[in-house]
């Protein structure tokens, strides 16, 4: 099967819909899909959720969005760097649910792996336990935390073949697994596309049951957020 489409726009322009869930991969601005971001931007829809470790910077990643104000709510666990974003709380135009970030893990993962909900000792005791459900097991309290799915994932990876199964590299490893098994549909930008057969098993991260499309990018921006280097 060939799950390669020639652009992300082509990828997304029969998914995309108004009011619709993203899960989108990334950890700041390493392993963000960039294209595909930069297609939803582009196709205009509105009333978004979004689940995302983070929402990139202003003007870059999913900030892009933010400012076409086309995210409703954010179900995130870091939301520092990007003025808009604070504006935009702030004012009470958009939603946000705060998240920690091995919860956001846990419920993406789960939320693929079809577990509706699980128990957890982070965020007992704090706001997070808002509404929330608590039971003690072993004489420790614990919160019921639901899973996560979205209407499609959005995810980045180093090295894909055309049946869609997935090498990340790096820190880019981070949320994109979760994700990739999150989303009802999930599209894959890339950087490197071989022949299906040339990847070692052994090294695959996402198998291709996970994928159904693949879009090649192999130029991405790479933003780093603060450089830092000796004097």
């Amino acid at each position: 099967m060939n799950k390669f489409y020639a652009c992300a726009s082509d990828a997304l322009r029969d998914l995309v819909k108004d009011g619709q869930t993203y899960a989108v991969g990334g950890f700041g601005l390493c392993g963000i899909p960039e294209a595909l971001i930069d297609a939803v931007r582009d196709a205009g829809v509105k009333q978004l959720t979004v689940i995302s470790n983070n929402a990139g910077v202003d003007g870059f990643g999913l900030g892009k969005l933010l400012d076409t104000r086309q995210i409703r709510k954010m179900i995130s666990s870091y939301v520092g760097e990007n003025k808009e974003f604070e504006r935009q709380y702030l004012s009470g135009e958009l939603e946000l649910e705060f998240t920690p970030q091995g919860t956001l893990a846990e419920k993406l993962r789960a939320g693929g792996s079809g577990i509706p909900a699980f128990f957890t000792r982070t965020g007992v005791g704090t706001l997070i336990a808002k509404d929330k459900e608590e039971r003690v097991f072993n004489g420790q309290r614990y919160l019921m935390e639901r899973s996560l799915t979205a209407d499609l994932a959005l995810v980045k990876a180093w090295k894909s073949d055309r049946a869609g199964n997935l090498v990340y590299r790096h820190t880019a490893r981070n949320f994109n697994p979760m994700c990739a098994m999150a989303g009802k549909v999930t599209i894959a930008e890339v950087e490197v596309l071989v022949e299906n057969g040339e990847l070692d098993p052994d090294q695959i991260h996402t198998p291709g049951i996970f994928v159904q499309r693949i879009v090649h990018n192999p130029t991405p921006e790479k933003r780093i957020e603060q450089r830092t280097v000796r004097t």
